[in-house]
């Protein structure tokens, strides 16, 4: 085994093709590669550990991060949706679900998860923020 500045190689094992360690090694890691700015990477190790622990919500909420910071949106809107059908007060899963479908082009989706957000935690500037963007962009379109 490969070992680098943080511990165990992230590649696979030689024969199973799976990540050295186990499900809260992967989160850990997938976790660090988030945070050192390489979201597709994280990606990768945290859709192992969701599937490996399907019913954890913040493996789910990293990994709907990763695939938002690595382009995959419509993959995070997914996994946001999945947080919201598990636990339906999560504000920040509606926030990013709002902002996946924005990226996505949907406008139209985009806009209920985000007045949602803002309905629960209206002090948060950013959701508003992005809540007023995508309005502003839909009343444009209909001009």
């Amino acid at each position: 085994m490969v070992q680098g500045r943080g511990g165990p190689s992230d590649s696979p094992g030689p024969e199973t093709g799976t990540p050295v360690g186990d499900v809260y090694e992967w989160f850990q890691r997938g976790m660090r590669l988030l945070s050192e700015g390489s979201p597709a990477a994280a990606a990768a190790l945290l859709e192992r550990a969701a599937d490996a622990e399907p019913e954890s919500r913040s493996v789910r909420e990293a990994l709907a991060r990763a695939q938002f910071n690595s382009r995959q949106y419509a993959d995070a809107a997914d996994s946001f949706r999945w947080i919201i059908d598990a636990n339906p007060a999560e504000d920040y899963a509606y926030f990013g679900l709002g902002l996946s479908l924005w990226r996505t082009g949907d406008m139209e989706g985009a806009q209920e998860p985000l007045a949602i957000a803002v309905a629960m935690r209206p002090d948060l500037r950013h959701y508003v923020s992005a809540l007023k963007s995508v309005r502003a962009t839909l009343r444009a379109r209909r001009m």
